[in-house]
């Protein structure tokens, strides 16, 4: 990693994009946050970028979801089982809520939207540099109108939510443990998994339901109808 005065910059940075004036765009953005262009890895398919990561680990990504060749979806994936704590930025066209949450569900820690200007795009990347989750507007509304419900209807089974929504069975399952206060190392010893696999599960939680402790994290997924 480097580091400027206001951000510690990981490299190197994967760039999966086709348009080439996207790509100008983002490296322009990318260059001006203190990046140096051979810290910069720029692709324009998706097995290109399979190929890269079989060739050197990467430490952060800026993705794109329509690509030639396939979905941006399967690489975010590839990424998060070669490193979970790699922070995985998409940069999408796509708006329909099937993307959104099958790109936050594979392991995106954030999604904005290609429309918005130089100074929004650039601040979701400092946002990702900084270790925040950032969600487009746009995008974080058409979460909350899946997830929230009408308070005349009755709550589904949580169970359903965590499905539908934007955890994982894991996770969820992780949530409800937190929820009943135990720490990091008894849910590790309860449900017979590392304390590593278990903070970057409860990391990714964080990241999902954009808070940053414990208790945000209950009482969102509570105010979501995630937790009872």
């Amino acid at each position: 990693m480097v580091s400027n005065q206001e951000l510690t910059l990981p490299i190197p940075v994967l760039i999966v994009e086709d348009d080439a004036a996207i790509q100008h765009r983002l490296k322009d953005l990318l260059l001006n946050l203190g990046y140096q262009q051979d810290m910069l890895i720029f692709v324009q398919t998706l097995q290109a970028a399979l190929d890269t990561l079989k060739q050197q680990p990467v430490s952060f990504a800026l993705v794109d979801l329509g690509l030639p060749d396939g979905n941006g979806k399967t690489l975010i994936e590839a990424l998060r089982h070669l490193d979970p704590s790699c922070p995985i930025l998409v940069i999408s066209a796509w708006s329909t809520q099937d993307a959104i949450l099958g790109a936050i569900q594979a392991g995106a820690t954030g999604y904005v939207l290609k429309e918005r200007d130089d100074l929004e795009v650039s601040m979701s990347i400092r946002s990702i540099l900084r270790g925040g989750a950032p969600i487009d507007p746009f995008i974080a509304q058409q979460i909350l109108s899946r997830l929230i419900l009408p308070s005349s209807s009755a709550p589904p089974a949580t169970e359903n939510i965590a499905e539908k929504g934007l955890l994982s069975h894991r996770e969820h399952e992780i949530l409800e443990l937190v929820a009943k206060g135990m720490s990091n190392k008894e849910i590790a010893e309860f449900i017979h998994l590392s304390r590593y696999t278990v903070e970057c599960h409860i990391k990714h939680i964080y990241r999902k339901l954009s808070v940053s402790s414990r208790a945000k994290a209950i009482n969102t997924a509570r105010s979501l109808g995630i937790l009872p």
